[in-house]
């Protein structure tokens, strides 16, 4: 578990606006043994109207089979527990891009 890994995640329903169920999410830390931060990521291509979103192409390399939105405003730590299985990893530019996003969403 790198950053920049992408895994299938089952996140826990924890209220109405958050994302939730099984889904891509993308790895851009390790706290402990295990609790990783996640960006999690919709198909939904409508969501690059918000702010703070990252469209992602599907690669071979990047495992991901229709078009993504790395959902940077939904960062959250979860329990190594929820992951399910990797799929794949970003490339160098893409994970820039986000951790930059993250790094002006959290200020």
């Amino acid at each position: 578990m790198r950053p920049g890994d992408i895994w299938i995640v089952h996140i826990p329903q924890l209220g109405t606006h958050e994302q939730s169920g099984t889904r891509p999410a993308v790895i851009v830390a390790r706290v402990t043994k295990n609790i990783v931060t996640i960006i999690p990521c919709t198909s939904n291509e409508l969501a690059l109207r918000f702010p703070f979103t990252c469209a992602l192409k599907p690669s071979k390399k990047n495992g991901l089979r229709i078009p993504s939105v790395a959902l940077v405003f939904h960062l959250r730590a979860i329990d190594v527990s929820y992951l399910e299985v990797k799929i794949g990893r970003l490339d160098p530019a893409t994970l820039r891009k986000i951790r930059s996003l993250a790094r002006q969403l959290i200020g």
